[in-house]
């Protein structure tokens, strides 16, 4: 299986180096300082819990095209690059080679969509808290590494059968999904409420949960999500965001969102494509999301980050 990864931070750097590691043909796009350090030294994913990982020589580029076609394509960049990103990867992409985004949000693959055909795209959803420490060392904080993926039609392809050997082998907890479209709205719900309340209030989800005003907060966010999605038709329990709720109280207190890690580096933030995105997605359905609103016009002055590089 030939693969590439583009977007090679702490999503795309962990699932390609975890693959690269168990000696699949992996392939990274990257840029910058991260580029250089990868060609010089490899790519290292480092864990306190686990132990470290290095792959000491990677293929690394930051020219997609030099890659040439492959058999999948992982998407792992930032929301506001998703189109750029189907751009930039159209030369590697074949009659046969499927598309999986790891995006957060629910729109990523209706661009993949309209770029590729319904046909290549497999859905999917990643857990893992990982981020660039420094230029080509990945770190990962705690164990949490979850890949669940599955085609559209909920059919177990022989690509996807494939591809979860690949994962499994690698050490990756991977597991197929008969209802994709359900499980990237089930982390949705759960992302724009954690997302959305300590990126706005600047706080981890510790205080945020304990706190009876704040609490109740976000559990608004997440019962307008799980309105919008069920108004578009998407299987989700009435009481789901009650249960991300009781979710919410067992993850570790000084947990926290990449977004509000995004806030605080003075980065761009993805809150057009989170509360943004429940918001647009219920006008279009005739829900209202006055809370997600909030958050998305409380954060509008920050969207566009404080760096240009």
């Amino acid at each position: 299986m030939k693969i590439a990864v583009l977007g090679s931070g702490g999503v795309g750097g962990f699932y390609g180096g975890r693959l690269a590691n168990a000696g699949y043909d992996v392939s990274f796009v990257a840029r910058g300082a991260h580029l250089a350090a990868m060609r010089s030294r490899g790519l290292t994913i480092e864990n306190a819990a686990q132990g470290n990982i290095h792959v000491p020589r990677v293929k690394v580029t930051d020219d997609p095209a030099t890659i040439g076609e492959v058999d999948l394509v992982l998407i792992a960049v930032k929301l506001w690059d998703t189109e750029a990103a189907a751009r930039a990867v159209k030369p590697i992409v074949g009659a046969h080679t499927a598309v999986l985004s790891l995006q957060n949000g629910v729109i990523k693959d209706d661009i993949m969509r309209r770029e590729f055909g319904a046909a290549a795209v497999i859905g999917g959803v990643a857990y893992v808290g990982t981020r660039i420490a420094r230029p080509g060392v990945i770190l990962q904080t705690g164990t949490l590494q979850r890949l669940v993926f599955g085609e559209y039609d909920g059919a177990r392809s022989v690509r996807a059968g494939e591809l979860l050997d690949a994962l499994l082998r690698a050490g990756i907890q991977a597991e197929l999904s008969e209802d994709i479209r359900r499980t990237l709205w089930e982390k949705y719900v759960f992302l724009v409420g954690l997302s959305g309340t300590t990126t706005t209030m600047r706080m981890p989800i510790g205080p945020i949960r304990e706190n009876p005003q704040t609490r109740a907060f976000l559990l608004d966010l997440m019962k307008e999500t799980v309105a919008v999605g069920r108004a578009h038709g998407v299987h989700l329990p009435e009481d789901y965001a009650e249960q991300r709720l009781a979710f919410a109280d067992t993850v570790a207190p000084d947990m926290s969102s990449s977004m509000h890690h995004d806030l605080e580096h003075g980065n761009r933030l993805e809150v057009a494509w989170l509360s943004g995105g429940v918001v647009q997605l219920g006008q279009a359905a005739g829900v209202e999301a006055p809370a997600n609103r909030a958050v998305w016009d409380i954060l509008a002055l920050h969207a566009t980050g404080k760096r240009t590089a």
